[in-house]
């Protein structure tokens, strides 16, 4: 039995670039609450998570 989890970004939920959503089938959590703490972070970190999301989006294959 190998069950290895890989992250990917979604190509179904995708609002931008199916970051969000792909994070959150890796974690088994909703989608909503992982966009939330995206938003969340923006604003507290003063935009420094977008550089993170960008990252994310180049280096996460998709589905």
């Amino acid at each position: 039995m190998n069950d290895v989890k890989v992250l990917t970004r979604s190509k179904s939920n995708r609002m931008i670039a199916g970051v969000c959503a792909g994070l959150a089938d890796y974690l088994n959590i909703d989608p909503t609450v992982v966009r939330l703490l995206f938003v969340l972070g923006f604003f507290g970190l003063h935009g420094g998570i977008v550089v993170a999301y960008l990252v994310m989006a180049l280096v996460t294959p998709e589905q």
